[in-house]
């Protein structure tokens, strides 16, 4: 109290605070807080998965760009290429445009047909193509987006995107990468892929619902149909397989020509030329091959595209892009010549091996300091045994010829020595081209169409491990002998 009067006696201004209030709300904050930020939160993830199941999937936010609807005005005539998957299809174009033609038969036309094949092949051109030839709505929609972290939210998209359909009807519905939806169950883990397997199941649902009258068409792209669900596949939903794979020579041409006109060139471009360089790349590939052209052409400040555009893109796209600003030292330029020679003098020898279209010693890629272009003229779908033998050969020229001319290899055959040890894993593992395991297929490929390697299953014994690794061992030094001593007499 003395100090109270001493500040009245001074003039002193002072306030005071009630020190026990302030310690009651400091504890009732303390208590009620994160109460209230869970009941935050939970009120903010149940608004979140109402709006995802109750609008469906048009009704929250980026959601309404998942399904794409349209009316298509491709033909069949805008694409080339895979002759028999179009003709697969036009059943169910006949279909779509004349329903009770079938109907009144009892005739049941397939509800799904499952587009199969290598990335940029046009399964999903040929799904537009279809809808555009029966005159019928498109919906098209990445399985992907079917799949939410919500439980519930997946089902309910499938369900609004067949009740879409079933307005539209006659339609054709569209499923891109069905692989991330369909996935076999058999090999799912717990938990973490329940939201996927509820999803799926109402994809099937959906599909045994449609009746013989509602003319509505289910059309699935994949690149990994060993991995899809067998119940997906069974009859009455995915049980037609259409493979729309690689084009021919007739196709690739068909192809270029297409794309071809959509560019201005100088009327000397020879199409066939490009057609053979390019065995073994997609429709979209060579789409690609055009336009690089193109914008090659107009680098240079080209009144037109010419041949030699076309045949650098071709370049751009197997090997890589150049690297003219690279500099490499006058031994290196001579270590890298006499290795693309050895690839290229050894490819030209030996019987089997693909013919040379061109050696470079100008940097491509992300490493390849040079590189010999020898692509077959068609596609190729058998091998024997003697052409993988000369593959394996011409893989080791290059180091063949540095060891030969130079006096000492380099490690610019590394991708090389790997690839050459493949083709020979691949012929005692898989097509039983040795004595190490007679018939039996020690592994299978995974990812047909993507290019996969083995699978990791190990069903041999150490010993015939063991067996193996001295074959491809044996195998290699045999033929690098071969080679060198067919590179000494020039």
């Amino acid at each position: 109290m003395d100090l109270i009067r001493l500040l009245d006696e001074k003039n002193i201004k002072y306030s005071g605070v009630n020190t026990e209030n302030s310690a009651i709300m400091a504890q009732l904050m303390t208590w009620f807080l994160p109460f209230l930020i869970i009941i935050g939160l939970w009120m903010f993830i149940g608004s979140r998965v109402q709006k995802g199941m109750g609008s469906g999937i048009l009704g929250i936010g980026s959601s309404k760009k998942l399904i794409n609807s349209e009316k298509p005005t491709t033909k069949f005539d805008d694409m080339a290429g895979n002759a028999e998957a179009k003709e697969e299809v036009k059943e169910i174009i006949d279909f779509l445009k004349h329903p009770d033609r079938y109907v009144r038969l009892g005739a049941k036309i397939p509800k799904g047909i499952l587009l199969v094949g290598p990335p940029g092949t046009g399964k999903t051109l040929l799904a537009k193509a279809a809808a555009g030839e029966a005159n019928v709505p498109f919906f098209s929609v990445s399985a992907s987006s079917f799949i939410e972290m919500f439980v519930g939210v997946g089902a309910a998209r499938v369900r609004d995107l067949f009740e879409q359909g079933k307005k539209e009807a006659p339609c054709i519905i569209f499923i891109d990468e069905l692989d991330a939806l369909g996935k076999n169950r058999a090999a799912g883990g717990m938990g973490g892929n329940d939201e996927r397997e509820q999803t799926l199941n109402q994809l099937l649902a959906e599909m045994d619902g449609f009746g013989t009258t509602e003319p509505v068409i289910i059309l699935a792209a994949t690149n990994r149909p060993e991995i899809l669900d067998p119940a997906l596949l069974r009859a009455g939903r995915f049980d037609r397989q259409v493979l729309v794979d690689k084009p021919d020579f007739k196709g690739r041409l068909e192809i270029l020509s297409i794309h071809a006109k959509n560019i201005v060139t100088d009327g000397n471009i020879d199409l066939d030329e490009i057609a053979k360089m390019t065995a073994g790349l997609a429709g979209a590939d060579l789409a690609n091959i055009v336009n690089e052209a193109s914008l090659l052409a107009g680098r240079s400040n080209k009144e037109a595209v010419e041949q030699s555009d076309l045949k650098e893109a071709v370049e751009r796209s197997i090997a890589g892009l150049e690297k003219k600003s690279r500099r490499i030292s006058p031994k290196e330029k001579k270590i890298v010549a006499y290795h693309e020679s050895g690839h290229a003098l050894i490819a030209q020898i030996t019987k089997g091996a693909h013919k040379v279209n061109k050696v470079s010693i100008i940097p491509r890629g992300l490493a390849a300091l040079g590189y010999t272009l020898n692509t077959p003229e068609e596609n190729r779908y058998l091998m024997q045994k003697h052409e993988l033998i000369a593959e394996v050969d011409v893989l080791l020229g290059g180091r063949a010829a540095e060891d030969v001319f130079l006096g000492e290899i380099s490690t610019g055959a590394s991708n090389d020595l790997e690839r050459a040890t493949d083709i020979i894993k691949s012929m005692v593992m898989i097509y039983g081209m040795s004595d190490v395991a007679g018939l039996m297929v020690m592994e299978k490929r995974s990812n047909q169409f993507l290019g996969g390697g083995f699978s990791q299953n190990k069903d041999y014994s150490d010993k015939l491990a063991q067996d193996l690794d001295s074959f491809v061992i044996e195998l290699l030094n045999k033929r690098y002998t071969r080679v060198k001593k067919d590179l000494s007499k020039y």
